[in-house]
């Protein structure tokens, strides 16, 4: 499997992604907040990255870190238009998360569905060990 950064020029002008872009005309926006202990404290430099597969191609949306409060906001993903004349459910997307925590040599793993002018939170919980003295 290939992978591509969605920033890259060659990929953003590839069939592949407009035809990925043709089928998710809209935006949805996700929110990553990482912490320890119960939500009291903060876990700023996680490494998150947001991806998808598209044609057997991994897709990397997003590849960063946690701000000082635990915080990634507001990145914007491709997502299906919401039919407002259906009363099916709307049609939305899986996208996938891998969290990094190197001190702790801690990798997580997160299925988010991301729907047209919704901001999804996705929440990350880690458990420091004990053994180092933790965070």
């Amino acid at each position: 499997m290939n992978s591509y950064n969605v920033n890259d020029k060659e990929f953003i002008n590839s069939d592949m992604y407009k035809n990925f872009l043709m089928n998710n005309p809209s935006e949805g926006s996700l929110r990553v907040r990482a912490y320890a202990a119960n939500q009291a404290i903060p876990i700023s430099g996680l490494r998150v990255v947001i991806s998808k597969e598209i044609d057997n191609n991994n897709v990397i949306f997003f590849d960063g870190y946690t701000n000082d409060s635990g915080l990634i906001d507001r990145v914007k993903l491709p997502t299906p238009s919401i039919d407002s004349n259906n009363l099916d459910a709307p049609k939305g997307i899986i996208y996938d998360i891998t969290a990094t925590y190197v001190p702790e040599n801690i990798n997580l793993y997160y299925k988010v569905n991301m729907y047209e002018n919704v901001c999804v939170v996705q929440n990350i919980n880690i458990v420091p060990s004990m053994m180092d003295g933790g965070i």
